[in-house]
């Protein structure tokens, strides 16, 4: 009978926890879509809003939903939410620079890169075990990354593609880091890249001599980027990586990479190059593989 309650509690957290990742993609998916609806905003702009969004957001969260306060609850996340939150300020920016370089597609499916990344990590940071297929199938997905990146050298977008790969790199490190702090609260790792792409972005500005000024258009789509799209996709997926590997909770996240190009396609028709599609759809072919073979190891 123990035993079967442990494996039920097993299953009952694997289960939120797939739910809470597959959440985290779909409020993810709409960054490309805000991005691109912005009037004015530059992208260190739109970072500084809304990354002050969302550290005022996360300061609320943590206020009312943490009975020690925000300050202990800081402290106890310790250094190891520091450096996740560094990770995931670098993911910021560069998937912002991603977005205003390239399409919308082509980003995402760099970003989906991070599955792989997380694999590769997760093994040699966190021992854990890397299967065969995993390589064949990163081998795979290389192809597909390989053709946008010649995509990126023959239409000049190379700076853009190279953002998204620094996205994904950054994504599957904080990725890892919340596996590596498992048994720790780690939603304040969210609140420390907040501030510290606060403090780039508003370096950035100044002394670039940027606007920091925005129209009421894109500071409401930066407040719903920082509240929304970042601020209750970060938690939620911080909650879920609790209960799966480093390398399953970004594939699982990777709902973001389907729904984020159909967003911008349905609204304002943007469509993917080519030579987008066919290392998109390698990319993908890859992941999907990885999770069929994933899925019949369960």
């Amino acid at each position: 009978m123990e035993s079967r309650s442990s494996s039920l509690g097993f299953d009952v957290n694997r289960k939120k926890g797939v739910t809470l990742v597959l959440f985290a993609g779909f409020f993810w998916s709409f960054s490309g879509l805000a991005i691109r609806m912005m009037e004015f905003a530059t992208a260190w702009t739109i970072l500084f809003h809304r990354s002050i969004t969302l550290v005022v957001f996360l300061t609320l969260y943590l206020t009312l939903f943490r009975r020690d306060g925000v300050l202990p609850a800081i402290r106890k996340a310790g250094m190891n939410s520091v450096i996740a939150g560094f990770a995931l300020s670098f993911g910021f920016t560069c998937w912002v620079f991603a977005v205003v370089s390239i399409t919308v597609a082509n980003a995402m499916f760099l970003l989906s890169t991070s599955a792989f990344i997380a694999a590769i990590l997760g093994r040699f940071f966190l021992g854990e075990i890397v299967a065969r297929a995993t390589w064949f199938f990163l081998a795979f997905a290389t192809l597909g990354v390989g053709v946008m990146v010649f995509e990126g050298i023959a239409y000049g977008t190379l700076f853009g593609t190279i953002m998204g790969l620094c996205a994904a790199t950054s994504f599957a490190s904080y990725a890892v880091l919340l596996r590596k702090g498992k048994n720790t609260d780690l939603v304040p790792s969210v609140f420390w890249a907040g501030f510290f792409t606060v403090i780039w972005s508003g370096l950035a500005l100044w002394v670039g001599g940027g606007e920091f000024n925005v129209s009421l258009n894109d500071w409401l789509l930066c407040v719903f980027m920082g509240v929304f799209q970042t601020g209750f996709g970060l938690i939620v997926f911080t909650h879920g990586s609790k209960h799966l590997p480093a390398a399953e909770i970004t594939l699982l996240s990777l709902t973001e990479i389907v729904l984020g190009p159909i967003w911008v396609w349905l609204v304002i028709n943007e469509v993917p190059s080519a030579l987008t599609m066919i290392g998109g759809t390698i990319v993908l072919s890859a992941i999907a593989g990885l999770s069929w073979y994933t899925i019949r190891r369960m």
